[in-house]
């Protein structure tokens, strides 16, 4: 039978299960928090991202997850450096031309801090001068740091990044640090 997990990655941890950084690294990879065999990551999330990874130990429905061709929308939470304009906005609608291309045009939406949001180890860099806010993104593509060159793009700066959903799964009701076994899609 399929393994489903979903698991809420805390900042500065690896989204795998060894790391083959310098020898003697003790940067936290997953196996500081799951200890289940034979499950591996259906995408990645940066060192210095937050929230829903999912892992399996199907190689197929890893690869329906994981690969862009399938387009499975992620929606981020995105603290930024700033209050997006509506033309910033609108930017991100239409699609950012990157180093690496024009992105496929992304959902953004204003929101509010998100409910029960637990506290980021370091906390983020906060400037008295320039206010910060949030943003929900989604986007049904994976370039490495996409989110983060998007918001930049527009001149607004990523300042907390934290992944809520891929498709139909959910960050809801997970506590940092925390993993869950899901019943496997039909």
């Amino acid at each position: 039978m399929t393994r489903l997990i979903r698991f809420n990655k805390p900042f500065d941890v690896l989204s795998q299960f060894t790391d083959a950084g310098t020898t003697g690294s003790t940067r936290r990879t997953l196996s500081d928090f799951i200890d289940v065999p034979g499950v591996y990551p259906a995408g990645r999330l940066d060192r210095d991202s937050e929230g829903l990874m999912l892992l399996t130990d199907d190689g197929r429905l890893q690869a329906t997850i994981s690969d862009p061709r399938h387009k499975m929308t992620k929606t981020y939470w995105v603290q930024v450096e700033g209050e997006p304009s509506d033309q910033a906005l609108d930017q991100l609608r239409r699609g950012v031309t990157l180093k690496d291309g024009k992105t496929r045009p992304a959902k953004v939406r204003r929101m509010g801090e998100p409910d029960a949001l637990w506290p980021r180890d370091p906390p983020i860099r906060v400037r008295k001068s320039i206010p910060d806010s949030w943003i929900a993104l989604s986007i049904s593509e994976g370039r490495n740091r996409q989110v983060r060159r998007m918001t930049a793009a527009v001149g607004f700066p990523t300042l907390r990044l934290i992944r809520a959903r891929i498709g139909d799964w959910t960050l809801d009701g997970l506590a940092s640090g925390e993993w869950q076994d899901l019943p496997p899609p039909a």
